[in-house]
């Protein structure tokens, strides 16, 4: 048989967030390369555009109303996807936000703590869950898989105000990397994406502000800002069978941002 690498066709994969954003434009690329996907998203609406946007690729979706911050929820919703697909090939702990900034000496507890459940300890819950059914799968004589974590481009680039973020961010990485080693054993792959700055409706205020487009948009080689499309080849790539020497990494999909 021929090897078709960035075939997903039979491939079950998730994506948390995957109701929109940078989430929602790699579950369209998993969905154009055949995999079946299922989304978590808290809001039904989105959840349900996000579904008939993906079906239109001839492929079945599941769209889950969960709360990646609360742990029940994100182990009876992981019981449910396998319930109906019966496996998972890929997972991407994609959902997570920021809430504002403010002076690190005038830092409020609440806001660090809002900011690590929802970027840090929900890649936890999600990851924790998918590695389970893989490693079952891997023991049960099929090995294989592939977790991947969204962090961001705050892990590597300090930003004054920003430290709940960029802590919750930094802290994905060594995650992975010693997710990679531990289930390397079982054919189970761990890597790190760190997107730059795309136009998202959680970006968008800022990107479209004066400052930004003054200052920023000319540290990026591209000339623009990037759009959740520009995510699909990542996932792809890291949900195949062409990845299955690669883990351990942090992929910056960030326009050229960094080379200045």
């Amino acid at each position: 048989m021929a090897f078709v690498p960035f075939d997903l066709t039979g491939k079950v994969a998730l994506v948390t967030g995957g109701n929109g954003g940078i989430g929602l434009g790699m579950a369209e690329g998993l969905a154009q390369s055949g995999a079946n996907v299922a989304i978590w998203g808290r809001n039904p609406d989105k959840n349900a555009a996000a579904t008939a946007k993906l079906e239109a690729h001839g492929v079945e979706v599941l769209a889950q109303v969960v709360d990646v911050t609360n742990e029940a929820q994100v182990d009876v919703a992981m019981a449910d996807l396998i319930g109906r697909f019966g496996r998972l090939d890929s997972c991407i702990a994609n959902a997570g936000s920021s809430f504002g900034r403010a002076k690190f000496e005038d830092m409020p507890t609440d806001l660090w703590r809002k900011t690590m459940a929802t970027n840090l300890d929900s890649a936890f819950y999600t990851l924790r869950a998918a590695s389970q059914r893989m490693v079952e799968r891997a023991q049960a004589g099929d090995p294989g898989g592939s977790l991947m974590a969204i962090s961001s481009m705050s892990a590597v680039s300090g930003a004054p105000g920003g430290q709940p973020y960029a802590a919750s961010k930094s802290a994905m990485t060594g995650m992975m990397k010693g997710l990679a080693v531990e289930y390397a054993r079982y054919g189970i792959r761990a890597n790190t994406i760190l997107p730059g700055w795309t136009m998202t409706d959680l970006a968008r205020p800022a990107l479209e502000s004066e400052g930004f487009r003054k200052h920023v948009l000319p540290r990026m080689p591209v000339r623009r800002w990037g759009t959740p499309e520009d995510f699909a080849g990542i996932a792809i790539y890291l949900s195949s069978e062409a990845s299955s020497f690669h883990t351990g990494q942090e992929f910056s999909i960030c326009g050229g941002y960094t080379v200045f």
